[in-house]
């Protein structure tokens, strides 16, 4: 199957990688807004000005849309649906309704297939969250995150005068995590379930004091939290904190009808964040082919996928090796 990148930051960069693990995908072309001839890639797809990318309407099979949730996805995915069958990570958990509702609409009136929210959460974790609720459905969720730098408080920190440049973890509280594990069915609040520590480097003669009171006190993103604040050399900061690594915990606790207490947990530890959902969004991208061509169409999520979708094996083989 023929695969297009849309958009060249770390998430298109390790779809690139992601692509060379699937032989029976190849990557053909790279769509950036930056001008094309000034792009370094580390594959021989075409690099093609983002301008030009509907001359490759039958030149490619998956689109997958590697932009922020923020701002380009909620406009780039249904647009881009109306060409090409597409995959997305849109991560706006709040928004999710209302970006499917948007995209269905786009996909069906053209006959594609578009796969959104994919990744690990929203994604893996989702499905995870799914099965659970679906095996003890007297019991309680409880998702913790981390510990892993949370790329869009990162961002969030830089944007305020005076910094340079940061990272920002996000950490579980240990004692909560025991006490979801010790069957507790504790109830908390967000400060009691997660810290967050921020590595910041602060610009030559800025106010270090207004930076942390600044840091500390953003709603939604610090404010809810104990958070804490280190200054720190750029040296240090590309030395120490250069990766972008990442994951969490799903667990459910229940009890079935003998009243007898089970925990169901599913964890991932991952070193590079984007590396590891652009090989979730390259799964799933063998998905959305194999349903088109089944003559499927409209707007999927990772729950209306069947898991054999997403193997490189036969059904006769996955009944053999993983069953």
């Amino acid at each position: 199957m023929k695969i297009g990148i849309l958009g060249y930051g770390n998430l298109g960069r390790g779809v690139e990688f992601a692509v060379r693990q699937n032989p029976d995908m190849e990557l053909v072309a790279i769509f950036t807004r930056r001008k094309p001839e000034e792009l370094k890639i580390n594959s021989d797809a075409q690099v093609v000005s983002l301008s030009e990318i509907e001359n490759w309407k039958d030149k490619i099979d998956v689109l997958i849309i590697c932009s922020g949730s923020a701002n380009d996805l909620p406009v780039q995915t249904p647009k881009y649906a109306e060409i090409f069958n597409v995959v997305d990570s849109f991560d706006n958990h709040a928004k999710i309704p209302t970006h499917f509702e948007n995209v269905d609409k786009s996909a069906k009136a053209n006959g594609k297939v578009a796969m959104i929210s994919v990744g690990w959460d929203p994604g893996m974790f989702s499905l995870n969250r799914v099965y659970a609720n679906a095996v003890l459905p007297e019991g309680k969720d409880y998702t913790f995150w981390g510990k892993g730098i949370s790329q869009g408080h990162s961002d969030a920190i830089r944007r305020i005068a005076g910094v340079k440049d940061a990272k920002q973890y996000t950490i579980p509280v240990e004692s909560a995590l025991q006490a979801v594990r010790n069957c507790e069915n504790p109830t908390f609040t967000a400060r009691e379930m997660h810290t967050r520590e921020c590595f910041v480097v602060a610009e030559d003669g800025a106010d270090k004091a207004r930076i942390e009171n600044e840091i500390k006190n953003m709603p939604n993103y610090f404010e809810p939290y104990n958070t804490t604040v280190h200054f720190i050399s750029e040296q240090e900061l590309k030395e120490k904190h250069g990766g972008i690594p990442h994951g969490g915990f799903v667990i459910r606790v229940g009890n079935t009808a003998g009243d007898k207490n089970h925990i169901i947990e599913y964890s991932l530890k991952l070193e590079s964040n984007p590396e590891f959902t652009s090989s979730v969004l390259v799964a799933y991208a063998r998905a959305v082919y194999r349903l088109a061509k089944e003559g499927e169409c409209g707007c999927k999520t990772v729950f209306d996928i069947a898991p054999k979708y997403l193997s490189q094996k036969s059904n006769e083989e996955l009944r053999k090796s993983m069953l």
